[in-house]
């Protein structure tokens, strides 16, 4: 059977997320951020809890600041946490910002911003949503 892109099937997806979180997550929040290193890191406050966490994700530089994929849907708790506190850090490429006015944002207005080559990627994969976030 083959999938449109971006229509994973929501076990599938849950699964996939589910072990990430769990195992790769953990293994990659030691490299995220660092200088070359492909994932960065966003660094977040719950929004119930207070408690500081951090997250590996992808994070695209823009003038003026950074497009990060939203590739398990905008439901994703460290997505929450950045919208609901209106900030937080992110570390890419061995750098470190402070960032703020998070907004989700669609591909149509994402993609343009991004180097021929993510693009390509991100729309093969079919991400619909991304977070595009401004240097403080």
């Amino acid at each position: 059977m083959a999938l449109a892109p971006g229509t994973w099937p929501r076990p599938l997806l849950r699964a996939i997320r589910m072990s990430n979180k769990y195992l790769l997550n953990p293994v990659m929040s030691a490299f995220a951020g660092r200088k070359n290193s492909y994932a960065a890191a966003i660094r977040h406050t719950g929004r119930k809890s207070g408690k500081q966490y951090s997250t590996p994700v992808g994070a695209d530089r823009v003038q003026d600041g950074f497009i990060i994929p939203l590739a398990y849907g905008t439901r994703v708790d460290w997505l929450q946490n950045v919208l609901a506190t209106g900030q937080a850090t992110v570390s890419a490429g061995g750098e470190t910002q402070d960032v703020t006015s998070p907004e989700v944002i669609d591909a149509a207005t994402a993609l343009p911003m991004l180097s021929p080559k993510r693009r390509r990627t991100f729309e093969r994969i079919g991400i619909a949503h991304y977070l595009r976030v401004k240097l403080a």
